[in-house]
This record gives structure tokens, C-alpha cells and sequence, in this order.
């Protein structure tokens, strides 16, 4: 009897090597990076219930979990639960923490362990290799993705095959794990053959992974069982006690487990992965055109060449240059040298020690009743944009410093103001004094969207408070 394979989707990443386009609030695997689904939703429906996989898991960083949960609802795909990191501890936790709670409904589960953020190309490909991997998995293996590698890549770690596993073909133990390598060594083991880059997805028992554990980081998976236990119901969410997960020892699931234990296999595969770790890798994965350029967007190029240019509405216009990347959005420009694009990371640095809301926001700032976006902002104004999604309501609020002024430009709303409530369309407005209670809902089937002007002495989000909440957000920080 075949056994059910349960997903798990890693998406605690800040994406800081892809700003602007990726931000800490919203990093890249929940933007449409190839086509116009997010790479969280391909994921998602790469492991879907029609390819016969159990509901997924998906394990978080708390602040996108009302991303997490719109994505997915607007891609139609129901999630087992979301486990909800209040600080990143890299992968060996969230892994730990996820085995753990799905060893609660079956200790033997097979868990499918996958980064959210990654491209793949070739799904049924991608099927064939889990199916191989399971194989693996359940005679005890914990079993790691190889991808078969096409160039000397100096950027991802090796895998170094040993015997073929018997019972499970496409399968092999590990031989050894290699770090990332200098060009030539890299160039070597491209022509040896025997080696495949680390891609980061993993499978295996949860009870395998469990023992190897308490084996191999009994500590860790301490602080984890404290961790999940300390957790508590929201919404769908399990949000983890910061004191409890913020003591669990911080490691990748490579050092602490997999280069460590003597129950470590491969699937070498090959299907179309990349884990668009870079602008050049996220060039590689889109067509060229004759020049070697990938463009997105309105762009126009005169005399360039090898170079990658992706706007977001605004025209772009390059003239004799090459081996660049140029990223534009509506609030930032990035322009690297292609050999250097690894260090945009030092941008978010210096962007995070002045302290700047580029590093953690777009112009659209993403809510779970909708979104905003500041189109001005003066000494003692702001203008935004707000979209308000079907059925969905703000909290019942107050402001101690500003006024607001609401003009509907689409849909309907249904706006509270202390003891009033009125029903608002296309066209007409309401005045929200310094003070008042007031909430905003959106009864309709299609978006609301409204020009809210502010006014007052103080325009800060920090402004705030909650009376009454759909989200729970009252303890968010």
C-alpha cells in the first residue's frame, strides 16, 4: 500500500539577496518571480492533494502568516496547519518542530521537506524524484535532493554519491558532504560526475528524523519539544512562545543532521531547479534574447548585452552596457555589476543600520483584510491608496493624533463611525475626526478600493488603537 507523502513548505527566508523587488515583509517567494503566481503558490500546487500528497504544513515567519493564508486561499489549496516562527533559527528547528507535530498524528509519516522560495521547472520530473526518494525514506534514509549540476557552480554546496540503495532505485548513500567549492575544484567535480549540487529539499520518516536528533542534537530537539508545546492556537496558526523558540540553538539542517548522521541518501534528479538565490540566477531561468538580455517589464536596450533589467511600471532605457542588473520599482533603484549581484545583501545591510522602511516594505504594505499604498506624504498629510478585500474588515479603531478622510473610487463599504453606520459607493465620502471609532468593511464580491487622506500632527502606523480585531493582532509588535 502506498503511504501518503506529507508536504512541508519552509518559507521563513527575508529574501535579502533579490531587494527591491524582495523586502523583509514580503520577500520573494511571495511575489510572481516567473508568471503570475508567487513562487509560494507553485509550491504549493507542485504538492497537491490531485498528485495524491497530503494537505501541507507550512512553517513561517509570524509576520507573513496572513500572507501565507491569502495566497493560499485565493490559489484554492487548503493548509494542514502553519506553524508560525516568531524568530528565524534556520532550517534544522523548523524541521524538528514540523516532524514533531506531524508525529503527533502518525509517528511514521513520510514528510516531503521544501523551500518555498525555489523554481522548478519540470514537475512531472520533480514526481518521479519524490517517488524515488520515498522508496529510500522508507527503509530508514533520510534522503536529500541532488541536483545533477550543468556548469562549475561555485555557489552551492556537493554531494558526493556512494553505492546505489538497494529497494530503491535512483537512490544513493552519501559518500560525503563538500562545501562550496573554489572554480577549479568545482570544475572537477562537474567533470567527475559523481557529484550533485545540494539543493535544500529533503525527505524522510518523521520518526527517522526524530532519532537522528536525539542523537545527533538532543539539545535542539529539546528546545523544540518546549518550543511546540509552548505554542497556541490562532486562526489556523500555531504561534510558537518567543522566549521558548528564541533558546532553541540555531543551525541548518546540513550541519546538524545530514553531514553528520550515517542514514544519509540521494536522489541525483534533474528537473529544471533553481533556488533563485541571485538576479543571475533569477535571469537564468528566463529566456535571452539574442544579446544574452532578460528583460521584464517596459524596457528598451541599445547596445547592451548579458544583462538583466526587470521594471515595475516605470520605463527603463539602457544604452552600451553589459553584464549588469538593473532592478527598478516604484520606490527604489538597484543596479549591480552581474559578478557582484551576491553582495545586494550589503545593501540590506546598510539599508537596516539606517534604519530605512525600504528594507521591510514596499509602497504597498500588505494587511490580511487587503493592502495600502502611500501615493503622498507631507509635514502634516498622507495620501494612500487602500484596497479592501471581498468580506473582509479593519479593526475598530481609533487615532489620537489624526484625522481621515475616506472617498470610495470602487465597490461599496460599510464604514462605522462612533454610534453611526453608513453604506458607501463609488463616489462618495466620509469625514473621520480626531478620535473617533470608526471601521471599514467591505460586504461586496470585489474588491473596495478608496483614496484615504490624512491629516494631523502625528501620521505614524504606531497611531493605532484597536478596540476590536478579526486578526488577533492586538500582542503584534
Amino acid at each position: 500500500m502506498k503511504k501518503t507523502i506529507y508536504p512541508v513548505i519552509l518559507s521563513g527566508g527575508s529574501g535579502s539577496r533579490l531587494w527591491p523587488m524582495s523586502r523583509s515583509k514580503f520577500p520573494k517567494q511571495f511575489l510572481p518571480m516567473l508568471g503570475n503566481k508567487s513562487l509560494f503558490v507553485q509550491a504549493l500546487e507542485r504538492v497537491g492533494t490531485d498528485y495524491g500528497f497530503g494537505m501541507p504544513l507550512v512553517v513561517a515567519n509570524e509576520h507573513h502568516r496572513f500572507i501565507v493564508n491569502e495566497q493560499a486561499d485565493k490559489a484554492g489549496i487548503e493548509l494542514q496547519s502553519v506553524i508560525l516562527e516568531p524568530v528565524g533559527r534556520n532550517t534544522a528547528p523548523a524541521i524538528a518542530v514540523a516532524a514533531l507535530q506531524a508525529a503527533k498524528a502518525d509517528p511514521d509519516a513520510l514528510l516531503l521537506f521544501l523551500a518555498s522560495d525555489h523554481v522548478i521547472l519540470d514537475t512531472p520530473g520533480f514526481h518521479k524524484a519524490v517517488n524515488a526518494a520515498a522508496c529510500a525514506a522508507k527503509k530508514g534514509y533520510l534522503v536529500c535532493f541532488g541536483m545533477n549540476p550543468t556548469r562549475a557552480e561555485t555557489g552551492y554546496g556537493y554531494i558526493q554519491a556512494g553505492e546505489a540503495i538497494e529497494g530503491a532505485k535512483g537512490t544513493c548513500v552519501i559518500e560525503s558532504f563538500k562545501e562550496k567549492p573554489d572554480a577549479s575544484t568545482a570544475a572537477a567535480y562537474l567533470a567527475d560526475g559523481g557529484y550533485s549540487w545540494n539543493s535544500g529539499m529533503f525527505m524522510f520518516a518523521a520518526s527517522t528524523i526524530l532519532e537522528e536528533f536525539e542523537k545527533l542534537q538532543p539539545e535542539m530537539l529539546t528546545a523544540c519539544k518546549m518550543a511546540l508545546e509552548s505554542a497556541k492556537p490562532d486562526l489556523n496558526f500555531l504561534r510558537m512562545g518567543e522566549r521558548e523558540f528564541g533558546g532553541v540553538p540555531a543551525d541548518s539542517i546540513d550541519y546538524a543532521i545530514m553531514e553528520k548522521t550515517d542514514r544519509a541518501a540521494v536522489v541525483p534528479a534533474e528537473f529544471g531547479w533553481s533556488d533563485v538565490g541571485s538576479f543571475s540566477a533569477l535571469a537564468g531561468v528566463q529566456d535571452a534574447d539574442a544579446d544574452g538580455n532578460v528583460t521584464v517589464g517596459d524596457v528598451l536596450t541599445v547596445d547592451t548585452k548579458n544583462t538583466f533589467v526587470h521594471g515595475d511600471g516605470h520605463l527603463i532605457a539602457t544604452v552600451g552596457v553589459e553584464n549588469l542588473v538593473v532592478v527598478a520599482t516604484d520606490d527604489a533603484v538597484m543596479i549591480a555589476n552581474k559578478d557582484r549581484d551576491q553582495d545586494v545583501k550589503k545593501v540590506v545591510e546598510q539599508l537596516k543600520a539606517g534604519k530605512r522602511a525600504e528594507v521591510d516594505f514596499h509602497s504597498t504594505v500588505y494587511r490580511p483584510w487587503g493592502n495600502y499604498r502611500t501615493l503622498a506624504m507631507g509635514d502634516r498629510y498622507q495620501v494612500k491608496e487602500i484596497e479592501v478585500y471581498a468580506g473582509k474588515r479593519l479593526s475598530l479603531q481609533k487615532h489620537h493624533h489624526r484625522a481621515e478622510h475616506w472617498v470610495i473610487v470602487e465597490g461599496s463599504a460599510v464604514v462605522t463611525r462612533d454610534e453611526e453606520e453608513m453604506l458607501l459607493t463609488e463616489n462618495q465620502s466620509v469625514y473621520l475626526p480626531v478620535g473617533a471609532v470608526h471601521r471599514l468593511y467591505n460586504p461586496g464580491k470585489i474588491p473596495l478600493r478608496l483614496i484615504e487622506v490624512q491629516s494631523g500632527s502625528y501620521l505614524g502606523e504606531d497611531d493605532i488603537v484597536r478596540l476590536e480585531d478579526d486578526f488577533n493582532r492586538e500582542n503584534d509588535k
